[in-house]
């Protein structure tokens, strides 16, 4: 690794909380605590916190999150945020980018290195409704990059990841190996020695499966994923609200 870091603050919504990468007990693991791990194996007594929570929108990143991981001055601080609000109906593309630059403005001078990401889309419907805001965002993410010296991971930009394989039921959060995959490409972007080829394509895939079988898969995310979603919207409400983060300090890891 390029520079030693004996600290990490990861700072987010559900991508950086790490669903689907569930584990026995039914916690979230996910990409943030997979790299913590590598640093831990690296650096032992390596200090490690994960403010992330689901639903979270950038403005909600912002004020609740970013002042409380400033103040921890840790080593490495990540920030993902930005595409809860794209997805949505009705989002002003302007404000959401202009809510994610005071979060770097007050994140990247707190840390030894700031890291940003052009997260990763599923391929689908669903991705190419929102393209066009999620590249207006990414843009913005590598003007902030390089005026604040951060580091930027492109997720976005690897093919692998736009694979169905990769993505969890509900279409929205990766699976185990995407989480694993994610967390190699930003160890590797810190200057870490590759473990392997986070951009290597998946086996080739299984026969399509028939009709009948795809619409009985589209029938069940709609009643047990987009439905739910579309209801929290119309009653204001986020799968976040009332949770606290899983990882509030900045505390050695136990991988």
């Amino acid at each position: 690794m390029n520079a030693r870091y004996t600290s990490f603050v990861a700072v987010g919504d559900s991508f950086t909380e790490g669903m689907s990468d569930l584990r026995p007990d039914g916690s979230y693991r996910g990409w943030a605590d997979l790299l913590a791990a590598r640093f831990v194996a690296a650096q032992p007594g390596f200090r490690y916190a994960n403010l992330a929570v689901r639903g979270k929108l950038i403005r909600q990143i912002l004020d609740e999150q970013v002042d409380r991981a400033a103040a921890m001055e840790a080593d490495v601080i990540t920030l993902v945020g930005g595409l809860n609000d794209a997805i949505r109906p009705r989002c002003d593309m302007d404000r959401v980018c202009g809510v994610l630059e005071e979060a770097v403005a007050k994140l990247a001078p707190s840390c030894k290195q700031l890291v940003l990401m052009r997260s990763p889309g599923r391929d689908g419907r669903v991705l190419e409704r929102v393209r066009p805001r999620m590249e207006q965002l990414f843009a913005h993410v590598d003007d902030l990059a390089a005026r604040h010296g951060a580091l930027v991971v492109d997720l976005y930009g690897a093919h692998v990841l736009r694979d169905v394989r990769l993505w969890d039921e509900d279409r929205l959060h990766l699976t185990p190996e995407g989480h694993r995959r994610v967390g190699e490409a930003v160890w590797q972007t810190l200057g870490g020695t590759p473990a392997y080829d986070w951009t290597g394509p998946l086996p080739p895939p299984a026969p399509r499966p028939p009709w009948f079988t795809r619409r009985t898969a589209d029938a069940r995310f709609a009643r047990t994923h987009l439905l739910p979603w579309v209801h929290r919207r119309l009653t204001g409400r986020s799968s976040g609200d009332g949770r606290a983060p899983k990882r509030p300090e900045l505390l050695p890891y136990d991988a």
